[in-house]
């Protein structure tokens, strides 16, 4: 397994959430991992968690999902680091994929959640895939590798 560097992607958006005068807020988890809380004039938690468990599948994006549900911020992202797949923060495909809770920034207009990458011999790796509130349709807007 190899894991792709830091980077910095949507951070400033995180930090300025965590900042922002109206609070972002952990969506409480219901029985399958989904949030029902809302966003108002966006994608709700339940959603931005339903979009990722499909996005990501067991193993990884379809080639269409690739193409119809990343942001143009992302796939340039790709084309500059050939040799490592950007939306997994690895070189290869993993064993299992899981998706935790969403977190919903409204001030921000942003939802993320950590993705946790199963490998061989019990090893995992995370990552935070970031939704853009507005984005139509859904799609993933930023991944910040866990380093």
């Amino acid at each position: 397994m190899k894991l792709m560097p830091y980077s910095l992607g949507v951070l400033p958006l995180t930090l300025f959430a965590l900042l922002a005068p109206t609070p972002g807020h952990a969506a409480p988890a219901d029985g399958d991992g989904t949030a029902p809380a809302a966003a108002p004039g966006g994608h709700t938690a339940a959603e931005i968690a339903r979009f990722l468990r499909e996005f990501y599948g067991d193993h990884g994006p379809s080639e269409d999902g690739r193409e119809k549900y990343v942001s143009q911020v992302l796939k340039d992202k790709q084309k500059e680091n050939e040799d490592a797949d950007v939306l997994l923060c690895a070189e290869n495909e993993p064993e299992g994929i899981g998706i935790g809770p969403v977190t919903v920034a409204q001030a921000a207009g942003v939802g993320w959640a950590t993705v946790t990458t199963h490998w061989g011999s019990d090893t995992t790796d995370t990552f935070t895939a970031y939704v853009r509130l507005d984005s139509e349709p859904i799609r993933l807007d930023d991944v910040i590798c866990a380093g």
